[in-house]
């Protein structure tokens, strides 16, 4: 008999191992037709051949910055969003560990000591004996479920995949932050080049305001050119501080980025001329984005959980077939307990089938594959977001550059004029009104430079995380 329930164990274990899947059979979800083979807005820019396995960790190192290579390797080991973030991937991997189990049998020990009064009445009761008496029970359960319909492989393979799409959560967000921490250090480098600018505009024009009010005394001047002059003075000044305020709500967004105090964390200012970095990346292959793009890989692998659970859905119109077995030892006495006569055991597969259940499973089904369906959605959104990701900031360094040239030549010519104003009122030519008109226009090319300087350098941080990351050879 113990040999034959060996048997018959073994049997059913190959059969679980073995049993098929109910689960469609799974296919790459197709984003779109196939992907242009380049991109649109690339214009000149020389079309690469990438390779997904090149290392593209530290991309920001192509800044040339040591202290935003600071700022960013603080990120990557204080930031409290990736640290939520790599506890759900833990929690994913425990899930997936989870369902793996259903794979190999549960045993469980049991051990008890009981005492009672059995009935009179009871079948099992013979007459005369005692009715009172004590139960020593001692042995261990097993049960196995065969997977003749494949839903703890599903399972698991659900699992699995849900833990590789939280991985790519947690890339893409380790992406996003270090790219949102190079924009905001950008950004503060860039109002520091607009705070000194101001800063010598306030000054010139504190100056200019001082001449204003020693012609006026001298009458070679109407009130009316040192109420301009004031004006303009005050105005400067608002847009210094508003320009302060900015910085200083930059530098806190970076001090939580890194995960320090706002109260605590500060960055010197910087007062040399150097214009932002703005360095050339190629955008390869439109072909090469779904596989460097992190959120894309984990659209996709939650396309294939979708797929998984709807094998789980099927398995639940089958019979749950398990095996199970049980052994140990009863005895009214410890003394008799682990003797020959007090063992016991018994083994046999067992099956459980719902004959009815209102309608249960076909709702479980139908959500299945309605969600498999929004997956599916979901990816191609997600790629189509990539293509536009790509494609807005290929067009916004092309076209940053030509303002950033244009805007170089109003620069220089407003700052020809001005000089040209001021020795025109010296001398009484125009009024004052000229001085201040042409002031303003050379105080806003100026600040419409850096802000163009701005923005390109966020361009470029924003090009490197719509490719998925910093992919170049040359780059460690």
């Amino acid at each position: 008999m113990r040999r034959a329930a060996r048997a018959a164990a073994t049997a059913l274990l190959a059969m679980g191992l073995g049993g098929c899947s109910l689960a469609p059979r799974y296919q790459y979800p197709p984003a779109m037709p196939a992907p242009p083979p380049a991109y649109k807005e690339a214009g000149d820019w020389k079309v690469a051949t990438p390779a997904d396995a090149t290392p593209r960790g530290r991309w920001w190192t192509m800044f040339g910055d040591s202290e935003l290579d600071a700022l960013e390797s603080q990120l990557s080991g204080a930031n409290q969003s990736l640290k939520a973030s790599l506890a759900r991937l833990e929690e994913a991997r425990a899930q997936t560990r989870f369902a793996r189990a259903s794979w190999f049998p549960t045993i469980n020990a049991v051990g008890g000591v009981t005492r009672g009064e059995s009935s009179t009445y009871a079948p099992t009761y013979v007459h005369g004996e005692e009715r009172t008496g004590n139960s020593i029970n001692l042995g261990g359960d097993l049960s196995y479920e065969v997977d003749l319909f494949g839903r703890i492989r599903n399972t698991v393979a659900g699992a699995r995949a849900n833990e590789q799409a939280t991985a790519g959560d947690l890339a893409s967000l380790d992406l996003a932050l270090h790219a949102e921490l190079a924009g905001d250090y950008f950004t503060l480098r860039g109002l520091d080049e607009e705070q000194r600018f101001l800063d010598r505009t306030v000054a010139d024009y504190a100056r200019a305001l001082e001449l204003t009010q020693n012609l006026y005394h001298g009458g070679a001047a109407a009130i009316s050119d040192v109420q301009q002059a004031q004006a303009q003075l005050e105005s400067a000044k608002t847009q210094a501080e508003d320009t302060r305020l900015r910085r200083a709500q930059t530098e806190h967004a970076i001090a939580v980025l890194v995960g320090q105090e706002a109260s605590s964390f500060s960055l010197a200012a910087r007062n040399d001329e150097t214009p932002l970095p703005a360095p050339t990346v190629d955008p390869g292959l439109p072909s090469q984005l779904l596989e460097r793009r992190p959120d894309v890989a984990a659209a996709e692998r939650r396309v294939a959980a979708a797929n998984a659970t709807i094998g789980v859905a099927r398995a639940a119109y089958f019979p749950v077939i398990t095996l199970d077995g049980s052994a140990g030892w009863q005895s009214p006495m410890t003394s008799t307990l682990l003797t020959a006569p007090a063992q016991y055991w018994s083994i046999g597969p067992q099956a459980l089938l719902t004959v009815f259940d209102a309608g249960a499973h076909a709702a479980q089904s139908a959500q299945a594959h309605a969600a498999f369906d929004e997956q599916v959605a979901n990816y191609r959104n997600t790629v189509l977001t990539a293509f536009q990701d790509v494609e807005d900031n290929i067009a916004a360094l092309r076209q940053l550059q030509r303002e950033s040239v244009s805007q170089a030549a109003a620069v220089t010519a407003t700052q020809g004029a001005l000089e040209q104003a001021n020795l025109r009122y010296k001398g009484g030519i125009v009024t004052y009104l000229e001085v201040v008109s042409t002031e303003n226009a050379a105080l806003a090319a100026r600040l419409a430079a850096a802000d163009i300087e701005i923005r390109r350098a966020n361009a470029t941080v924003l090009l490197v995380r719509a490719l998925g990351g910093d992919w170049h050879p040359s780059r460690p």
